[in-house]
């Protein structure tokens, strides 16, 4: 059943895609009733999928695939409902495409990590406001990659206006902080409550989490000043972005890959 609830929402992503793409390329209107529809079809089964993977007879499973599927699904749900007020279409492809991936993998390499949540509850709060900050800072990171696209083809002096399925640099950037800002609060309701419910966030194992949280949390917070105060746009505001993930990403996943898939393989 699995199995079967994995290959049924990549093939309903992968349709999604297929419907997305031609208009990316070229200035065909996209069916955006086809792609929400298959869109819908496979967070269901993603949903489904992940609920039974993740809360088990023995606890919650939060291995290291399944809680990256758990944020693919976030993301993906995010940047589905965004669809439905702003065009997100070049974010579409890249979103549900790693969504498939995350959810094949948790399905096909199972693994254990077990924990009681529900004896600890605060800490439930604490590991929630970091799922969510980590998929909002990660959208604002795609669309610091949209906003690069954009510029680069603005750059290049090819015409993006006769192209109605990508929307304009302005509005990007626009999204691009808007989105920070609500992942920057997040992150920052994570590092608090970790400071104040997890009594050991700086022991050893763990340590390597809250510094590079707390360098990323310094990235953001250079950024947005530099963006509010400073009037920074264009690519400096691109490779900080793109840095505050990739730091958020070594702290989330970095010892976890080392633990489950290099030692534990």
């Amino acid at each position: 059943m699995d199995i079967v609830l994995a290959v049924l929402a990549s093939l309903c992503y992968a349709l999604a895609i297929g419907h997305v793409l031609p208009g990316l390329t070229h200035s065909d209107g996209i069916k955006s009733k086809r792609v929400f529809g298959f869109a819908m079809i496979a967070l269901l089964c993603h949903a489904l999928l992940s609920a039974k993977l993740i809360f088990t007879a023995s606890g919650q499973n939060l291995s290291m695939l399944n809680v990256a599927s758990l944020i693919s699904f976030i993301v993906s749900a995010a940047s589905t409902v965004a669809g439905l007020r702003v065009r997100v279409w070049f974010l579409i492809p890249v979103v549900y495409s790693f969504a498939a991936l995350n959810l094949l993998a948790a399905t096909l390499l199972p693994g254990a990590f077990i924990t009681h949540l529900e004896a600890h509850p605060h800490v439930l709060l604490h590991i929630s406001l970091a799922l969510f900050a980590y998929s909002t800072l990660m959208i604002a990171c795609l669309y610091a990659i949209q906003l690069a696209y954009l510029d680069n083809k603005l750059r290049s002096k090819k015409q993006l206006a006769f192209n109605p399925n990508l929307p304009p640099l302005m509005v990007v950037e626009k999204q691009l902080f808007k989105i920070m800002l609500v992942g920057y609060a997040l992150l920052t309701l994570t590092l608090a409550t970790g400071l104040w419910f997890v009594g050991d966030m700086f022991a050893a194992g763990k340590a390597h989490k809250a510094i590079l949280s707390a360098v990323a949390w310094v990235v953001y917070s250079v950024l947005l000043w530099g963006h509010f105060q400073q009037g920074w746009r264009g690519r400096r505001v691109i490779w900080f972005s793109i840095v505050g993930a990739f730091l958020l990403t070594l702290a989330y996943f970095g010892s976890r890959f080392v633990k489950e898939v290099i030692i534990g393989g």
